[in-house]
């Protein structure tokens, strides 16, 4: 088309000329008029020709623009970019410009929807850390056992409730991070630091004493381990500084220390309550033995003394296995419906000699109605014994034991009042302890520091009741039990 018109106004030019070159005559002015309204027609032409043109390319360009302007990028198939997005006329001056534009336009969507693709895709991952990290939080509020987490400059990552309140801090409200500055414990301190920065063990165990805030002391294994690259603790690092931190887990282990010291203390008195017999029986048979006894009356004496420690280290054993054998439950419980009077009055029985001995009054004050028990005789009758024989063992002669029963709301209750040197008020906070005996009162009477204890687990562990103990220094000192009425289980 561009062509056509340029030709168009070349021959009316061409005319136009040869008109005016080859009319010179003045008569022939008509055609040289003639000739020059023929070219300016043919120009003419060429104009409108031209004019038209540039209107459809114009045209053609603008509804290009509409479609480019109504399109959406996120919507946007290239399988239906022919229909959608048309190119224009291979003959169009924009033609290839276009192209070009079409082509990077395409491009633009294709890369719009990827990245709308892979923010979708964020956003789920994102939902899916937030929850989780709520799931994590929830779970260490929750948990009782104090959690700890440091980075690898030693500074505070996160603290569970229980932390923050076993160390004193408000994790969130904090100034300084610094572990050194929350903590007060240089052991907790040098065990979280090591691991953090060493880079062969991953994981390192104490056993470490707190101070909590308060100002009591209590012991806790901590559990340091080091946290991975990610802050994954089931990832080594590959090196100390590419580490994250250190996270510690600190369980209370306050009643293992209590059961340790007690255990060790268990041990201690069992060793010197059996030393001391052993230690007599093997002087006095290294006396017989080297010929020190030349009569017969002093070898009898001898053998008394061996005889006596030899019972006294039956007693101590026995009394150990039974208490083994009732903590341990192997022991036969054969609980009836019996009169607890009775069960007192034979246990009155086998303690008065004793008493007897020295010139100690045993009264009895027992309640004339009839008190049920459901109890095991033979356990019962024994913690009775246990509780006279020792009101016995430490009333000075001439003093008084009384033995008093009634009944109870919910059950019956019987005591053991005697009027001896009575016990202070840490020694009555320990006298059911094994082998625990009054230090000035180990010089009055033998024994071994298991009796109470045995009439305890008795009444409490085995028959469900229970005992207690009021004394004044001086003064005496009542033991109480009460046990449940036959008509209820123990």
């Amino acid at each position: 088309m561009l062509s056509a018109a340029t030709f168009v106004l070349a021959l009316g030019a061409v005319v136009a000329c040869a008109a005016g070159l080859l009319v010179d005559d003045a008569g022939h002015w008509p055609w040289r008029a003639g000739a020059v309204l023929v070219g300016l027609v043919l120009a003419g032409a060429a104009v409108a020709l031209l004019l038209s043109r540039f209107r459809r390319e114009r045209g053609a360009i603008r509804r290009h623009l509409d479609v480019v302007g109504r399109l959406d990028p996120w919507t946007f198939n290239r399988d239906d970019v022919e229909s959608v997005f048309p190119l224009l006329e291979t003959h169009h001056p924009l033609h290839e410009a276009a192209n070009r534009a079409r082509a990077r336009f395409l491009t633009l969507c294709e890369h719009l929807q990827d990245f709308e693709h892979a923010q979708a895709a964020l956003e789920v991952r994102c939902r899916r850390v937030t929850a989780e990290r709520d799931r994590i939080r929830a779970i260490l509020t929750a948990l009782e056992d104090p959690v700890l987490a440091i980075d690898q400059f030693d500074e505070l990552l996160l603290a569970n409730p229980s932390a923050e309140a076993l160390f004193g801090f408000d994790a969130e409200a904090v100034e300084s991070r610094a572990l050194a500055h929350l903590v007060r414990c240089q052991n907790l301190i040098e065990l979280l630091t090591t691991t953090s920065h060493r880079e062969v063990s991953q994981s390192r165990s104490d056993e470490i004493e707190i101070l909590r805030p308060g100002g009591e002391s209590g012991w806790y294994r901590v559990t340091a381990t080091k946290l991975g690259p990610e802050g994954d603790a089931a990832k080594p690092a590959d090196s100390a500084a590419a580490a994250s931190g250190v996270v510690a887990v600190f369980r209370d282990i306050a009643e293992k220390k209590v059961a340790q010291r007690r255990n060790a203390e268990f041990v201690s008195s069992v060793s010197h309550e059996m030393k001391t017999p052993l230690a007599g029986i093997k002087a006095y048979v290294e006396l017989l033995a080297d010929g020190e006894a030349e009569d017969q009356e002093t070898r009898d004496e001898f053998l008394h003394v061996i005889d006596s420690q030899a019972d006294r280290l039956q007693r101590l054993v026995e009394n150990l296995l039974n208490l083994a054998r009732m903590e341990a439950g192997v022991v036969k419980v054969d609980k009836k419906s019996r009169p607890l009077n009775e069960v007192l009055e034979e246990a009155m029985g086998v303690v008065r000699p004793a008493a007897e001995a020295k010139r100690i009054g045993l009264l009895a004050d027992l309640s004339p109605m009839y008190l049920g028990v459901l109890a095991d005789r033979d356990m019962l009758l024994q913690a009775a014994i246990n509780l006279l024989s020792n009101a016995i063992k430490y009333t000075p002669d001439g003093g008084r034991v009384t033995l008093r029963s009634r009944m109870v709301d919910g059950g019956v209750r019987f005591e053991v009042e005697d009027s001896g040197v009575g016990l202070s008020e840490e020694d009555a906070r320990r006298v059911f302890e094994k082998f625990y005996r009054v230090k000035k009162n180990k010089d009055m009477a033998p024994g071994t520091g298991l009796g109470l204890p045995l009439a305890k687990h008795i009444i409490e562990d085995v028959h469900g009741g229970s005992i207690s103990v009021e004394s004044m220094l001086g003064q005496g000192s009542t033991f109480a039990v009460t046990l449940p009425g036959s008509g209820q289980l123990s």
